[in-house]
């Protein structure tokens, strides 16, 4: 009787989780690879060699169903380090369906020389530290913009992706478009906008740092809001490690 396929489930919608994929499917070519995606972006960068799904579980049972009816072997949680609901939801749908999972959490970024950082625990407290008449780059994605609109006396400046679908009900000067790995572009942005502040998310990683190391260059202050608690474990802090953990060789 053949074995059953090896099926992987990854919770993505980051680099990394693209990455993760294209490392599997190198390794285990056999293995049957599925893409989960929140559904956010309309545009999505996404692997080769995977099936994608979009949209979200029902939470942790719903989660948990699926999981037992797709025949997942391996749970993957590669979402973003601020998606804290989730995180709980994958690990409890794990314990229920019984299938082995890890949380692939990016280290965070630490201050370096010249950093000028207020650190803070929320959008709430982001948007108290700002000073008046201040005008942030807001680096947060759309949805996690309303507690700006109650500070009229800051000239707001807004990057995303797409347009905002409804508009917003608050004044902004919107930017188009994804970050620039590149910190001379993004400093470059910086200086032509007129920015005074960044305002964003400590995500950790490589793929959206370069606006941190452009706002040094630049010498602006950055208001950095802290991670909420890490996903349970166990928690791998880089792609090999998650590998290791799912029993795949880092070399053939």
């Amino acid at each position: 009787m053949p074995a059953p396929t090896e099926t992987i489930l990854i919770l993505g919608g980051t680099a990394e989780a693209n990455q993760l994929v294209s490392r599997i499917r190198i390794m285990r070519p056999d293995a049957r690879i599925v893409l989960s995606l929140a559904g956010r972006t309309a545009t999505p960068v996404l692997p080769d060699g995977c099936a994608v799904r979009v949209g979200g579980f029902g939470g942790a049972n719903g989660l948990a169903i699926f999981l037992d009816q797709e025949g997942v072997t391996h749970l993957v949680d590669a979402t973003h380090p601020f998606a804290a609901g989730i995180s709980r939801n994958a690990a409890r749908a794990a314990e229920v369906a019984d299938v082995p999972r890890v949380a692939l959490v990016r280290p965070a970024w630490e201050p370096q020389a010249g950093d000028r950082w207020t650190r803070v625990a929320c959008l709430g407290d982001a948007c108290d530290a700002l000073p008046a008449k201040a005008r942030p780059l807001l680096a947060l994605g759309r949805q996690h913009l309303t507690p700006f609109a109650r500070r009229p006396d800051l000239d707001l400046v807004v990057r995303m992706i797409e347009p905002p679908e409804p508009p917003l009900s608050f004044p902004a000067e919107i930017v188009l478009g994804r970050p620039s790995p590149d910190a001379d572009e993004e400093a470059e942005l910086l200086q032509r906008l007129g920015v005074t502040h960044l305002v964003c998310r400590n995500s950790g990683g490589a793929a959206s740092y370069a606006k941190v190391e452009a706002a040094r260059r630049r010498g602006l202050p950055v208001i950095m809001i802290e991670r909420p608690p890490s996903a349970p474990p166990p928690v791998a802090g880089s792609i090999n490690e998650v590998l290791t953990l799912l029993g795949i060789p880092l070399s053939a």
